[in-house]
């Protein structure tokens, strides 16, 4: 009996004792590596060849855009509003000179004179003042050269503004905000070089936004928080919820029939470049949406579980996921707010708008603008929930196992 005893002992304290850990690691490192490969090969087969970048010229012949002065502003002009249950708009007297800047050319041949420029509604209501610099295109013409607005030049105000937002992030997080910075540059240089070339170039758009997604993740990650096992679950789980993002993305894109040509943009895109796979843009826009909310909570719930190992070294693997979890719930719900607040924020005119008519609130899912953004904003949250228990369970198999106490005989 006791050897039977003893011997039970020993068995139990063998299964205490086995981890996963070194194995599940060892799988995490391989895994990552391969990925970096497939990466790079995917920018080297999809790496576009830049012939029609800047191939579509902005300017008519002969127009050219010129800096101006401002020296007087107009009034804005009277704004027509129609009452629906008149079959004729009501003729509204336009004063002379409304909407309309004085200004004077700061180069070309009309330097210094004083030039009539009409504007649209946005710039006499944008606050523009006498002594303010705007741009202007200068139209050829056979007396004289007609200007017409183009701009306010704001260069100098949101570069202060950049400014200052680089000084906050390096006195708060110092060498990491260093590096995150450096990180975003590069993030901007794979989308400038890489992501908008090759889809404009008609690039299979998905495999495009996945790889692009890749590299930055690759970088960004490693850049701002170290190579290190911790890191790889985090980007493991954020790769993965792309994935799930962009096969959730896919699905709605065809289900809803979205065409791609939601907004201005689409429709202007359409007249330059009309043999595009617009359905190929719009699911790209989904995958790259879904980027920056997938690294925030991929990263927290990877730092979490390594945390909680730290506080509770003799914790179980299944006792840590139930907590890392506790946190990741409450991580979801105030990351599905930010999704949702961050689109309702920017389309604010829009559902401005919207509220004005008396129409059906489900009616608007007509409008293919916003259900583009239905679609991408359900797709970046159901890859967002499914990451936090994926890259939980990852975070639980990786971390080092408990501490084992020592079992008498």
């Amino acid at each position: 009996m006791g050897g039977a005893h003893a011997h039970s002992h020993d068995h139990d304290r063998d299964l205490r004792q086995a981890d996963p850990g070194p194995l599940v690691r060892s799988l995490l490192v391989a895994v990552m590596v391969l990925t970096a490969v497939a990466t790079l090969a995917g920018l080297w087969w999809l790496w576009p060849d830049g012939d029609r970048v800047g191939s579509v010229p902005f300017y008519a012949e002969g127009v050219s855009a010129v800096d101006a002065t401002v020296t007087k502003v107009g009034e804005p002009c009277p704004v027509l509003v129609v009452d629906p249950d008149q079959l004729e708009a009501p003729a509204v007297e336009r004063p002379r000179g409304c909407d309309e800047l004085r200004v004077e050319p700061l180069v070309g041949p009309e330097e210094g004179a004083t030039v009539r420029v009409q504007a649209t509604p946005e710039a006499s209501r944008a606050g523009i003042e006498p002594g303010d610099t705007v741009r202007v295109f200068r139209i050829p013409g056979v007396d004289e050269a007609v200007y017409a607005y183009a701009g306010v030049v704001r260069h100098g105000s949101l570069l202060v503004l950049a400014v200052v937002a680089a000084v906050v992030i390096l006195a708060v997080a110092r060498w990491r905000g260093l590096l995150a910075m450096v990180g975003l540059a590069f993030a901007a240089g794979v989308g400038w070089w890489f992501l908008l070339p090759g889809l404009v170039e008609g690039k299979p758009g998905l495999w495009v936004a996945l790889v692009a997604a890749s590299a930055i993740l690759y970088v960004v990650l490693y850049l701002a928080h170290g190579v290190s096992l911790r890191t790889s679950v985090a980007l493991a789980g954020t790769l993965l919820g792309v994935s799930v993002t962009a096969l959730i993305g896919g699905w709605g894109v065809g289900s809803a029939r979205l065409s791609g040509l939601g907004g201005e943009a689409g429709e202007a895109l359409l007249l330059q470049a009309g043999d595009l796979p617009f359905r190929d843009l719009l699911l790209a826009a989904v995958v790259i949406a879904g980027i920056g909310v997938l690294n925030d909570v991929t990263i927290t719930q990877a730092s979490s579980v390594w945390e909680l190992r730290a506080a509770g070294p003799s914790a179980s693997r299944l006792d840590l996921f139930r907590r890392g979890m506790r946190i990741g719930r409450d991580h979801i719900a105030s990351t599905i707010y930010t999704i949702v607040f961050a689109y309702a924020g920017t389309a604010l005119s829009l559902l401005a708008l919207v509220s004005l008519y008396d129409r059906p609130l489900g009616d608007l899912l007509l409008d293919e603008g916003v259900a583009a953004e239905v679609v991408r904003t359900l797709a970046s949250t159901i890859g967002l929930v499914l990451a936090v228990p994926i890259t939980t369970f990852l975070a639980v198999l990786v971390v080092r196992g408990p501490e084992k106490a020592e079992v008498e005989a």
